[in-house]
């Protein structure tokens, strides 16, 4: 039986009772509706990108104004809004498919896992290197299912060998969504829809012709296509095999649409210097902590404002909602992190979206910027220890796992109104307590059996650490300075 993924019944979300159903995306306004319920967190993070851009393609807000006065779901509005852009949304037949080639690929289909990110590559698969993520996890799969691995393939595609494009984001983007708190679906995905005009269905890439990219100059750049197309860009082509309601096979052919220059409404973004491009964040591996936060959760410093901008939505939220009507909002931060075509780890962390005046959000700033400079000059100390390799990241990243619950002490202290000094006094004090505690536990036992300039060596790496964590060695001063602290050091001479 053929699938449209407007008009039927395909999405499994689960309802605040706890049980489960599934929807059209129409009836996300019902309040009962929470979540959607996919056997995995990528599908779920892509389905709530999928939700977001149809509704910003049927029925967008045009301004702030508009969004605030359209928070409460109108369903019958939604369902005829979204009925009409049934005919580009059948996901096999003999028209236009959803998201694949336009016209029909012939050749040998691969097995459907390869939708899967984090499925075995080829190589991988004939070197005999997938251990722990087996090659044909999925001999074939249900239409809702493919469709959602379909979806999540283009939205977020890494590098793929010669002429596979990757996302409009570049492969495993960050993805950010603000979550306003309340468990309903509707809720979250208004919350995100940007500002703009409805569009049809035509400036959908998979209704015409696809622009293939093989040669020089083929880049498809912001002024080519709709907004709309952020959320359904198509940078592989593909076309699914289907045997009645399976997918059984997937045949790809390189050199999809080359995106150049957007930025994605759900993605925070990066430059080196400030008149050059805007790169897409991409999330690393490991915990998704308070070192993660600026320019994605929160503003970069002043100083840093041109090189990293937070999510479009998010800094729209802010302006939509007043600060104090904002309790309880959170922050989905979800991805892979990629090693080219290699994922490393899955991202799925909710962070606070916080109400911060002016002034606390500067000691914050300075406490994320304090903390990532010392665990450099922590993991600069280690080296000598340790060397070079994974177990000095480990460190580096101990030391921000153990400062995290610090860090939450002294942020929730500012927002009860306490002193700022006093908070960032306390704040430091337990991050030079941690630094010095994970030196010494790394460097010392044994530090006997060395010989005479080894010990050295460490010793004076100690003595450096400590002169930068109590301010009397750069850069140890510049972050006092941002604290408005006295450096310790500068009052107390030699710890």
């Amino acid at each position: 039986m053929p699938l449209n993924l407007v008009l039927d019944r395909w999405i499994p979300v689960r309802r605040i009772d706890g049980g489960t159903e599934r929807i059209r995306p129409d009836e996300i306004t019902r309040p009962d509706i929470a979540f959607p319920d996919w056997p995995r967190a990528d599908l779920n993070i892509a389905c709530l990108e999928l939700l977001i851009g149809l509704v910003f393609l049927a029925d967008p807000p045009v301004d702030n104004e508009e969004w605030r006065a359209r928070r409460a779901p109108a369903p019958e509005r939604l369902r005829e809004r979204l009925a009409a852009l049934a005919p580009a949304f059948d996901l096999i037949g003999d028209g236009p498919r959803f998201l694949q080639d336009f016209t029909p690929l012939d050749g040998d289909g691969n097995p459907p896992d390869m939708l899967f990110i984090d499925s075995a590559g080829g190589q991988t698969a004939r070197n005999n290197a997938d251990l722990l993520v087996r090659r044909n996890r999925y001999p074939d799969l249900d239409l809702p299912l493919a469709a959602m691995a379909l979806y999540s393939l283009q939205a977020h595609a890494p590098s793929g060998g010669a002429g596979n494009r990757t996302s409009m984001r570049g492969g495993g983007p960050m993805v950010t969504l603000v979550d306003p708190g309340t468990g309903r679906l509707w809720d979250l995905v208004w919350a995100n829809v940007p500002n703009g005009t409805p569009a049809g269905i035509d400036i959908l890439p998979w209704m015409k012709p696809t622009r293939t990219s093989e040669a020089k100059g083929s880049e498809v750049w912001p002024v080519q296509t709709h907004p709309a197309e952020a959320f359904f860009g198509m940078p592989r082509r593909l076309r699914l095999v289907a045997a009645g309601d399976r997918v059984t096979g997937v045949v790809q052919r390189p050199y999809g649409v080359n995106y150049a220059g957007h930025i994605h409404p759900l993605t925070p973004y990066y430059r080196l210097k400030a008149d050059s491009d805007w790169l897409p964040v991409h999330p690393r591996a490991g915990a998704f902590g308070y070192r993660n936060w600026l320019g994605v959760i929160v503003s970069a410093a002043v100083e840093n404002a041109t090189l990293a901008r937070r999510a479009e939505t998010i800094k729209s939220y802010e302006g939509r909602v007043l600060r104090e009507d904002r309790g309880g909002t959170s922050v989905i931060v979800a991805g892979y992190a990629m090693d080219n075509m290699k994922p490393r780890d899955f991202t799925w962390s909710r962070q606070p979206l916080l109400p911060l005046l002016p002034e606390i959000q500067k000691t914050v700033v300075a406490m994320i910027e304090g903390a990532e400079v010392f665990g450099s000059v922590l993991r600069g100390a280690l080296k000598p220890v340790t060397g070079d390799g994974k177990r000095l990241e480990l460190l580096r990243e101990t030391f921000f796992i153990r400062t995290q619950p610090a860090f939450d002490q002294a942020l929730a202290a500012l927002l009860r109104g306490e002193d700022a000094i006093e908070t960032a006094k306390r704040w430091a004090q337990a991050v030079r307590r941690e630094a010095e505690a994970i030196f010494n536990d790394e460097a010392l036992p044994g530090l006997d059996g060395k010989g005479t300039k080894e010990i050295a060596v460490i010793v004076a790496a100690r003595d450096y650490l400590r002169a930068v964590l109590f301010g009397r060695a750069k850069p140890g001063p510049q972050i006092y300075l941002k604290l408005r602290l006295t450096a310790p050091g500068k009052k107390q001479g030699t710890p």
